[in-house]
């Protein structure tokens, strides 16, 4: 009997550090105006239940760290989103499959607001391999994209892919006519 009460605690002590890894990724992300308020609180209700809390600290550890190839491991991430717990919204856009990665590493990873991105894509010439849902082609023509800019700006030294996607919201955005 003791043994079964040290795994429940040991599951219970595992349980409430997936969440709380998961909260603080959250955290994290709450102090940018990246995502709109709705993917904000589906995300942070998703976390709260602790099946989502596994799956997504697990999902998003195997993206940013883990081995073989990135655009297998962003499909398998966003299978990870796609498979969270929801109460009004989905999980699963593109702000809120790019924006954790863009946050962790950004001299790897992209953000894509896709109506942004479209417009600026269209202006520089770039024929973006744009889908409504996120997957891997369309990731890597975002990245795709983002080289390119970030090759012809090279004047500018452009630090990391935050800068890359600043240059991308001002050729994109309606803000900035």
């Amino acid at each position: 009997m003791a043994g079964a009460s040290r795994r429940s605690v040991g599951d219970a002590g595992t349980l409430r550090r997936l969440r709380d890894l998961a909260q603080r990724a959250v955290r994290i992300e709450s102090r940018t105006n990246l995502l709109f308020s709705f993917e904000k609180m589906a995300i942070r209700d998703a976390v709260k239940q602790p099946g989502g809390a596994r799956k997504f600290v697990v999902g998003l550890a195997d993206w940013l760290s883990g081995g073989g190839n990135e655009l297998v491991r962003f499909d398998r991430w966003c299978d990870h989103l796609a498979g969270l717990p929801r109460r009004q919204t989905r999980v699963l856009s593109w702000p809120v499959a790019t924006v954790f990665g863009f946050v962790a590493r950004p001299r790897v990873h992209m953000f894509l607001k896709p109506n942004v991105t479209r417009h600026a894509a269209d202006a520089y010439g770039f024929p973006f391999r744009y889908s409504s849902t996120p997957q891997s082609d369309t990731y890597a023509s975002l990245l795709e994209f983002a080289r390119l800019v970030r090759d012809d700006v090279r004047d500018l030294r452009p630090r990391d892919l935050i800068d890359i996607q600043s240059f991308i919201w001002v050729l994109g955005s309606d803000e900035y006519d």
